[in-house]
């Protein structure tokens, strides 16, 4: 692979890291003290939707999506620069590019697997960044690490599907802008094949029978700037049949063609995190002094620096290497790529903050610096899209094939 960016990617990187200095990061305090003056915490701040204007005007809109017909027709190669720089502030740049999750991953699975009108109804909107959408897939009853456990029934009733089930985790449900739902749940549970037991189907957020319980926190966090993490129960929800996404029993294989891109995207921003995490650590080094001398001539900020350094560096070829491969052999092709850098990556940053953290002493856990919230958002995806056992499970086995 050539590790150069192409002109459009150099050009695109200079045009979002000016929007970053002059819009985003001066954005961050301003959403936090109008969402304080708002009706309801899950409401979105004026700022946000200025921001959202603003990328749209500068074409800093859905860089994530592949597809030109629907997205800026950019490479997982040409994007991962490009949201490592909205991880620097991972609470309100994607959500400003239109390039958040889960909407990215729900946009993705309808410009692959919708049917026309699916695509006009719900892509469409999705895309102009009008509205915001849910993925309902993780349940509380159930290790959903293993898919297969999901209990939530989708079933066929004349025209319709009925659903029955409660999920939890439900990232963006809480965002009153939140207008659709991808749901999984098993249509033919006897299938003898547990793959094909699942089905995916669109359920609009005012369907009768759905029922937003709770929002769920994250380390005490509720993530309002995300739209929140929501407990969601379907009483017999009823959709038409035509909501259905894709073939009744495809649910799994949609779903892992959905997650391939949101694991890599989840990393590209992670390396952003890392690195804002650095550049605090730097800053805090050279403007405290401990025992006599400035902390950046203490031998172990020295240590965490220059290993935090070599760290980021190894992951960021790493995560390269896997966008690299996911264009030219496809998702499937980077297989072992893509679970290696979801086993990597968080772990990797994780540390990088923390000891980030541990510099910043009382201040590293405060609200004035966002490196508690990086934190959590980085321990978080460890569980997400898979936690790091189920990924290194499937990496062992192709590995062992190898000698069977």
């Amino acid at each position: 692979m050539d590790f150069a960016y192409d002109a459009r990617t150099e050009e695109l990187r200079a045009t979002l890291l000016a929007f970053m200095d002059e819009y985003v990061h001066p954005a961050e305090v301003t959403a936090h003290e109008q969402r304080a003056q708002l009706a309801s915490p899950w409401d979105t701040p004026q700022v946000v939707e200025d921001l959202k204007a603003e990328a749209r005007r500068q074409g800093l809109w859905n860089l994530f999506l592949p597809d030109a017909e629907h997205g800026a027709g950019l490479t997982n190669l040409q994007y991962a620069p490009l949201a490592e720089i909205t991880g620097r502030s991972p609470h309100l740049a994607p959500t400003a590019l239109n390039c958040a999750a889960p909407d990215t991953g729900n946009m993705e699975a309808l410009a692959q697997f919708g049917s026309d009108e699916q695509k006009k109804q719900w892509l469409q909107p999705l895309l102009a960044g009008e509205i915001r959408s849910a993925f309902a897939m993780t349940e509380p009853e159930v290790a959903s690490s293993d898919a297969t456990n999901i209990e939530t029934r989708i079933e066929r009733d004349g025209d319709d599907y009925v659903i029955t089930g409660r999920k939890w985790y439900i990232s963006g449900a809480m965002n009153p802008d939140c207008a659709i739902f991808i749901v999984m749940g098993k249509t033919d549970p006897g299938n003898a094949d547990v793959r094909r037991q699942q089905s995916m189907v669109l359920v609009p957020r005012d369907t009768p029978g759905v029922e937003i319980r709770r929002a769920m926190q994250v380390y005490g966090y509720e993530d309002h700037s995300h739209g929140g993490h929501a407990e969601v129960v379907f009483h017999g929800a009823r959709v038409p049949a035509s909501n259905l996404i894709g073939e009744a029993g495809g649910g799994f294989a949609i779903a892992q063609a959905r997650l391939g891109p949101g694991r890599i995207h989840h990393c590209m921003r992670l390396i952003g995190m890392a690195e804002r995490a650095i550049e605090l650590m730097c800053r805090r080094a050279v403007s405290r002094t401990a025992f006599g001398k400035p902390m950046a001539q203490q031998g172990v900020v020295q240590e965490w620096i220059a290993d935090a350094r070599v760290a980021v560096e190894q992951v960021r070829l790493l995560v390269l290497k896997t966008a690299w491969l996911m264009d030219t052999v496809g998702n499937r092709g980077a297989h072992t790529e893509i679970q290696a850098i979801k086993i990597a990556t968080p772990r990797t940053v994780l540390d990088i903050i923390d000891k980030a953290i541990q510099l910043h002493g009382a201040g590293g856990v405060s609200q004035d610096f966002p490196l508690a919230e990086l934190w959590a958002s980085a321990r978080t995806l460890r569980l997400a899209d898979g936690p790091d056992e189920v990924h290194q499970r499937s990496l062992a086995r192709r590995e062992l094939k190898k000698y069977l």
